[in-house]
């Protein structure tokens, strides 16, 4: 019983940092969408009258790098002094009840503190955003028994995110004339993308002994709703722009996709991963008009986590090593009008540092 239970409690803390918010970083706005998987204790213990678990998670980026496709623009920073820089802390609090060794239920409650510098006619300024996101509520099942399979299992979860963080959040803006107005923050430090939509997740892991053992995440977020509404800028767009739809900010989907290796030592679990974050292009439900970054990133993810008695206290820092700006339906379909190719771009942090903190009661 000693042994399922270092087994059950790697597997948790291992699936649990799949969802404290490591999404990507950047101009490519994949925003935090929280959720949490659970089976961190023995069955029996669990089926006598559940559990509750609290995550605490703080996740910060600063992005700065600009990439057109693959390609990263230099002269941004070298040359031109003109790139733009994203600092985001985001802190999720996130409850869940384990209702037995297969069933449990997750709400996920995240705030932001966004930051937006860029370039006007040679002079820096910045634009910010604060308070609630988007919260999340879904429900978790194990696919096998954990009672009876102690090496391996597989955990399927379906949720509702609700658009509780504002999408149309302030700042003034610099103008070239020196004189500031009012309008829309980017996109990119909005709070929530004004979407309702669902999310799908598989999280597995199989252990080949007590110590050593692999783990697997997959997470989709599908946002139906094809534009929220909210200008993509403060400056008034241009004929083309609204011609391609690309005058109002869209509501895309988002994905993860997580796998790697995990050792015990002691108290701590140490893991080193592969990690795929992605804002497509096209939404798999609806239309995909409207303003948007598409991007993906694959990054290398080292962690560790230390564990005693119901705490567990955790550090993840997925870097990147691929960074690719993909060509958006504006982009496409202004390419099309004009006969001259069109590819916007985006700026990228090198890493995300995610801290934090689980306690089982």
């Amino acid at each position: 019983m000693k042994s399922f239970y270092k087994l059950s409690s790697i597997a948790f803390f291992y699936l649990l940092l799949n969802h404290t918010n490591v999404f990507a970083q950047g101009c490519v706005a994949i925003r935090s969408t929280g959720g949490v998987c659970t089976m961190g204790e023995h069955p029996d213990s669990v089926i006598k009258g559940g559990a509750w678990l609290f995550n605490s998670n703080t996740r910060y980026y600063r992005s700065f790098r600009h990439f057109v496709g693959k390609q990263e623009q230099y002269q941004r920073i070298d040359v031109l002094h003109n790139n733009v820089i994203n600092k985001v802390v985001t802190q999720d609090f996130t409850f869940t009840r384990i209702f037995n060794d297969r069933w449990s239920l997750a709400v996920d409650i995240p705030y932001a503190d966004n930051s937006r510098s860029q370039v006007s006619a040679g002079t820096r300024f910045s634009t910010h955003s604060f308070g609630l996101g988007d919260v999340r509520i879904s429900g978790y099942y194990w696919l096998l028994n954990p009672a009876k399979v102690h090496s391996g299992n597989i955990q399927v979860g379906l949720g509702a995110k609700f658009a509780t963080g504002s999408y149309n959040a302030q700042d003034y803006f610099l103008q070239a004339n020196g004189t500031k107005i009012l309008g829309p923050v980017d996109q990119s430090i909005q709070l929530g993308d004004g979407g309702n939509g669902l999310s799908a997740e598989v999280n597995a892991y199989y252990n080949l002994s007590h110590k050593f053992g692999f783990y697997g995440n997959f997470f989709y977020l599908a946002n139906p709703r094809d534009v929220n509404g909210t200008p993509r800028s403060a400056s008034a767009p241009s004929a083309t722009t609204i011609a391609v739809t690309g005058d109002v900010q869209s509501v895309p989907d988002q994905m993860l996709a997580r796998a790697g290796a995990s050792l015990a030592v002691k108290h701590f679990d140490f893991s080193i991963g592969g990690r795929y974050d992605l804002l497509p292009v096209r939404d798999l439900f609806g239309s995909s008009d409207g303003f948007r970054r598409p991007g993906r990133i694959f990054s290398a993810e080292p962690g560790v986590t230390y564990r005693f008695k119901n705490i567990a206290i955790y550090g993840f820092v997925p870097i990147a090593i691929i960074r690719d700006r993909t060509q958006s339906v504006p982009d496409i379909r202004t390419t099309a009008l004009t006969a001259t190719y069109t590819h916007g771009d985006a700026a990228f942090a090198d890493y995300v540092v995610n801290i934090g903190l689980t306690v089982k009661f």
